[in-house]
């Protein structure tokens, strides 16, 4: 069985071990269970099912991730997009008026249209086209995005009404949980510990259960039924009322969404060949089919994850990581109170939901993949400051996709009105104008 396994996912040839990817896919399964618990709180806004909504988020995540691994043979793991359930909920929902039924119809729709566009290889030619530059931005603007919401999920980091962000309470149980937490990961990571991560996430858990911040809550619980939301999306409802243009955003999130967190994790992992990343058609045939099959059950948009980068700083580089991630999703199913004591959040007094055990993990891996800062070419400008604006756009937005839209508007900006305009392929200048006719067409929204 190992040799099989091995000859699979060709561990020998990728130099790892299964030891090493198993801890990979919990680490990354850590990094985002809080996903199981965000999603359905907020989708559930919109009159869906709580519970049947948890069951679809875990389904979905799974059948997309542990594809990824056999399909694609690739550490990265897949789930209901956090942008996506929020345009889902508040904008096509609660602000349109229309109902998370029809809305999932958009969104099944919007998975059929992009498996049609990466079948006829569209979608791998948006990816391949990213200027080096912006895909080096874009692996440093997802590290300092995660690094940013692990702050903010620690409590470290709060809304301030002058300066937007502030300070938060430095003594309160959550900062010096996530103190302890950063500390105790960093110095297994200083040692080399293998596995570094998984067990900074476990000890942090251990130190919080002592300490009273983290709750025991059980062991194993029952699912809730699916039911309530298999199959409803409302496919004809969506056609019928001729929402294509809410079709679209869904669309656009998605591929952009998705190029930046490839493109980013690829970086990390070392899986870029000259600038591409092979078998890019697959891992987006992947986010597209788990796409439709998470509206079938009951959620939004499912995409790349940029917890991913969690397993591969782990060490995991094959998709057995992937599997062993998409796995550990089923049996959350069952184990529920195990992962909402690590990462469902703490309500600590009366502040937002906080993840202080997680938050360390993702602000070390937000910080290794600053790395790609140096491959940028700080001396030329029309390729540094694109760059450096896709950085920052990235944490200040909340918004990968974002990002690489100003990302591709001022490279393309740059290099035409400097004379250099024909090093930029027409994709690019095509792209540049798609996005801005997107940024347009949102404001009026």
């Amino acid at each position: 069985m190992r040799g099989t396994i091995d000859n699979f996912f060709k561990l020998k040839e990728l130099k790892t071990d299964i030891r090493t990817e198993v801890i990979a896919g919990l680490t990354t399964f850590m990094a985002m269970a809080y996903i199981i618990f965000v999603n359905p709180a907020m989708i559930s806004q919109a009159g869906m099912d709580f519970g049947a909504a948890m069951v679809a988020t875990c389904l979905a995540a799974a059948v997309g991730t542990i594809l990824m691994g056999l399909y694609v043979n690739y550490p990265i793991a897949l789930a209901p997009g956090m942008g996506e359930n929020a345009f889902f909920t508040y904008t096509v929902c609660l602000t349109m008026g229309i109902s998370w039924q029809v809305a999932l119809g958009c969104v099944f729709i919007e998975g059929v249209l992009f498996i049609i566009l990466t079948l006829f290889k569209i979608r791998q030619a948006l990816v391949d086209s990213i200027p080096d530059s912006i895909k080096y931005g874009t692996a440093c603007g997802i590290g300092m995005l995660i690094a940013f919401v692990g702050l903010i999920d620690s409590g470290l980091i709060v809304a301030h009404p002058a300066t937007l962000v502030g300070l938060g309470d430095i003594l309160s149980p959550a900062v010096l949980l996530f103190a302890f937490g950063l500390v105790a990961t960093g110095l297994l990571l200083v040692k080399k510990v293998r596995g570094a991560i998984l067990w900074g996430i476990l000890l942090t858990a251990l130190a919080g259960v002592v300490c009273g911040i983290v709750k025991y809550r059980g062991l194993v619980s029952m699912p809730p039924a699916l039911a309530p939301t298999l199959f409803k999306m409302d496919i004809a409802g969506a056609l019928r009322m001729g929402l294509f243009s809410i079709i679209f955003i869904f669309l656009f999130m998605d591929i952009f969404d998705t190029a930046g967190t490839l493109a980013g994790v690829a970086e990390l992992g070392g899986f870029m060949r000259q600038g591409k990343l092979p078998r890019v058609g697959r891992a987006m045939f992947v986010d597209a089919v788990a796409t439709c099959t998470g509206a079938a059950c009951g959620t939004p948009t499912v995409t790349s994850y940029i917890e991913s980068a969690a397993g591969i700083a782990s060490g995991g580089r094959s998709g057995l990581t992937s599997v062993v991630t998409g796995l550990l999703f089923l049996a959350a199913l069952f184990f529920s109170p195990v992962i909402k004591m690590i990462g469902g959040g703490y309500q600590l007094g009366a502040g937002k939901l906080l993840h202080p055990v997680t938050a360390p993990a993702l602000v070390i891996v937000g910080s290794m993949m600053l790395y790609s800062v140096t491959r940028i070419d700080w001396k030329d400008y029309t390729e540094s400051l694109p760059a450096f604006l896709v950085i920052i756009i990235m944490p200040l937005t909340f918004s990968i996709a974002t990002g690489i839209a100003v990302g591709f508007i001022s490279y393309s900006a740059l290099k035409l009105f400097s004379g250099k305009g024909r090093q930029v392929p027409w994709f690019v200048y095509l792209l540049a104008v798609l996005f801005i006719l997107r940024f347009v067409y949102l404001k009026s929204l």
